[in-house]
């Protein structure tokens, strides 16, 4: 049986029926980037998304501003985005300098456009289970579920990491009364206790806290499926969050590094963005 879950496989299939809805449209999706400063993975990010945005026939442009801008003078520019009627969606990349409350320019962005899914808005109506844009590495992991017909109801899925990027949202996504969710979920950090059994009580364990190789072969269930959100670089290489090597004789499924979750995330972007796109048209 093969163990692989082909991330980048799935995002292809994806991308191509994305393809297809948009070239029906008589208007097309519009994106815009917000790139702050010379942060070379920054910089590789959004000119992978771009390079997406062009195959879906998304239109898409990358505003650059300097590492030295002011906060205020931010917020001008996403403002004239916001009031900018043929951009459908922003997306701010991050990091962003630290004289720029991060809270503050997420706040900004209009909820309407904000296709990464971040806004407060937009995060609590996921957490009444009536979402508009689900940020959008926990809506690839469960459109990646979706795909491998992996059925999650009633399985207990335990996310390690607390971010607002992917585990806080992820688990809100998972635990609805919805098809593709209906789990029970465990949200574990490096403060719980006995970190090691719990991770090896899941049926389904999300690694996702940005520590290369901390998930070993002791903290994961025979015969679980393992979802590596990891992306970190050790000796010029992009490892995970799991020890790949360790583990992949006694899971049932896994995510490789790279290659799994990371696309899914790209396509979702694009997802969202296509969703605003018709939403505002209406």
């Amino acid at each position: 049986m093969n163990k692989i879950i082909d991330g980048k496989k799935i995002s292809l299939k994806r991308l191509s029926a994305l393809e297809s809805k948009i070239s029906l449209l008589t208007t097309k999706p519009s994106l815009s980037f917000v790139l702050v400063g010379d942060h070379p993975p920054s910089r590789s990010y959004v000119k992978m998304k771009k390079k997406a945005c062009e195959r879906v026939g998304i239109t898409s442009n990358v505003i650059e501003l300097p590492e030295t801008i002011s906060e205020q003078a931010l917020i001008e520019e996403i403002d004239k985005l916001n009031n900018d009627d043929s951009i459908d969606g922003i997306l701010v990349q991050l990091p962003l300098p630290k004289q720029i409350s991060v809270e503050k320019i997420i706040f900004k962005i209009d909820p309407k456009k904000d296709v990464d899914g971040f806004h407060p808005i937009n995060m609590g109506k996921l957490l009444i289970g009536s979402p508009e844009f689900v940020p959008c590495t926990p809506l690839g992991i469960k459109n990646l579920f979706l795909e491998e017909k992996i059925d999650i109801e009633g399985k207990h899925v335990v996310i390690v990491g607390r971010s607002q990027i992917v585990g806080k949202p992820l688990a809100c996504l998972l635990m609805q009364k919805d098809s593709g969710a209906n789990a029970t979920v465990t949200i574990a950090h490096s403060r719980t206790k006995n970190l090691d059994k719990v991770c090896a009580s899941a049926d389904i364990l999300v690694a996702a806290m940005g520590s290369n190789h901390f998930i070993g072969n002791d903290m994961v269930k025979k015969g679980a499926i393992v979802i590596d959100v990891g992306i970190n670089r050790v000796d010029g290489k992009i490892v995970g969050d799991v020890n790949f090597d360790q583990v992949i004789d006694k899971v049932e499924k896994i995510t490789p590094v790279p290659g799994g979750v990371g696309p899914m995330t790209i396509v979702s972007l694009l997802e969202n963005t296509y969703s605003s796109h018709l939403k505002r048209k209406k």
